[in-house]
């Protein structure tokens, strides 16, 4: 399992966490949203997943996210 940090833009409400957190999950990762530092600490098999599929199922949702 690979570790990141990305940073999201655009949270608003607690509601947030719920919806990316979601998103995180229908790919297959675990994702634990920090709505204060505005991040998202995220788990992924790395053999099945990149990075940058996090961040576009993120920004799916309306989003900003950097890694």
């Amino acid at each position: 399992m690979k570790e990141a940090t990305v940073k999201v833009e655009g949270m608003s409400c607690r509601s947030c966490i719920a919806r990316i957190e979601g998103a995180i999950g229908e790919i297959g990762a675990q994702g634990h949203v920090n709505f204060e530092q505005g991040t998202v600490h995220v788990r992924f098999d790395d053999s099945k997943l990149q990075l940058s599929q996090i961040q576009e199922a993120i920004e799916s949702k309306g989003y900003n996210a950097r890694i």
